[in-house]
Formats: structure tokens, sequence, C-alpha cells
């Protein structure tokens, strides 16, 4: 068994962004059309405490978007693309670069 310690992650730039199906499938699957307003409608409605919560606007908040969560072959199979998403204590940029 491989420990953690050994485990060599990959960053952000080394894993795919898209392979045409966990995101798309989910919405060929019967997604009502209503989901983006709705996470417009969550976003707006927290927002004014987000802004109390983070007044360094270290937070991250998302949509239909991979999240890789386990380490699988291939990675995509260890990605989820929630609905809605909200990560706390994130910078908006990487390193000086352009947003996420």
């Amino acid at each position: 068994m491989t420990s953690l310690s050994a485990l060599t992650l990959p960053d952000h730039t080394q894993l795919p962004d898209s392979d045409g199906t966990f995101v798309f499938a989910k919405r060929a699957g019967g997604k009502n059309l209503q989901e983006h307003l709705q996470s417009i409608l969550i976003t707006n409605s927290i927002k004014p405490v987000l802004e109390q919560l983070h007044p360094d606007s270290q937070y991250c908040i998302g949509q239909d978007s991979g999240i890789y969560w386990r380490l699988t072959n291939p990675p995509e199979k260890g990605a989820e693309a929630p609905d809605w998403f909200y990560v706390p204590n994130v910078p908006p940029t990487l390193d000086g670069k352009p947003s996420r």
C-alpha cells in the first residue's frame, strides 16, 4: 500500500479541465433550466454574509466546475461537478496569475 507521503499530487495545471462527460452528462441527464438562476440566487442571498466573513475576498464560489477530491486513474474519475459550491479561505488568484 502506498503511503500518503509517497504520493505526488498533481497541481492545477496537470489536471484535465474537461472530458466532455461530468458537467455535460449532468445537464443531459435532466437538470432543469432554472439551475443557473438558482445558483445566482444562492450567491446573492449569502453575499452580505460572505463579505463579513471574508473582507479580504479570500473565498471561491462556483458552479458546474470539476472539483478533484480523490486520486484516480484517469484523474477525471476522481472529480465531481456540483451545481453550486463555496470554498472558504482561498485566494481569488494563484500567485498573481489570472482568476481561477
